[in-house]
């Protein structure tokens, strides 16, 4: 074994740690987290039985124009008034019209554990939780996208949105 100089250990020392550093960074690259932030302390849960008719309640929006700010079936929907409509109409919980807001509702998940009703949430616009939408089950979720647009389903695969997710929580037990 050759002797170290009293800089070596350090050398070593420093090494080791870049090389633990860098296997950490690499670990959490391929993870499949979202965006880290913390549920308020007054999170909601909802009873899980409630996850299947939120699925089919928000199915039934399918077609109804976007509207920003908007929140009801005759005004047309952003994405947060979609869920905030359904959740209200399905659970009688009342969510506020914030993607933000709602994500810190909710207790953060990773994508593995995505279940139908959860909440998915976008970079979209260049700002976090910018945009939203409920999960539905087979890599889908349904959402009011954009202006001149209808409440859709979409793949949480395509390459839009993979790209974009950054957070997932869910509202129930």
């Amino acid at each position: 074994m050759p002797t170290l100089r009293p800089s070596q250990p350090l050398r070593a020392l420093t090494l080791a740690a870049l090389i633990t550093g860098s296997a950490a960074v690499l670990s959490a690259c391929t993870s499949t987290t979202t965006a880290s932030y913390q549920p308020r302390q007054q999170s909601i849960r909802i009873a899980a039985h409630f996850r299947e008719e939120v699925v089919m309640a928000a199915l039934g929006l399918v077609g109804t124009p976007y509207r920003y700010g908007g929140g009801t079936t005759s005004t047309g929907f952003d994405c947060s008034g979609l869920s905030q409509y359904v959740f209200q109409q399905i659970a009688r919980i009342r969510l506020p019209h914030n993607a933000s807001d709602q994500l810190r509702l909710g207790k953060p998940l990773f994508r593995t554990e995505l279940q139908a009703g959860d909440l998915v949430f976008f970079n979209t616009s260049g700002a976090p939780h910018s945009h939203m939408g409920i999960f539905i089950g087979n890599g889908q979720f349904i959402h009011a996208p954009s202006t001149g647009g209808l409440v859709r389903t979409d793949n949480l695969s395509s390459p839009y949105y993979a790209s974009r997710l950054d957070g997932i929580a869910s509202l129930f037990e």
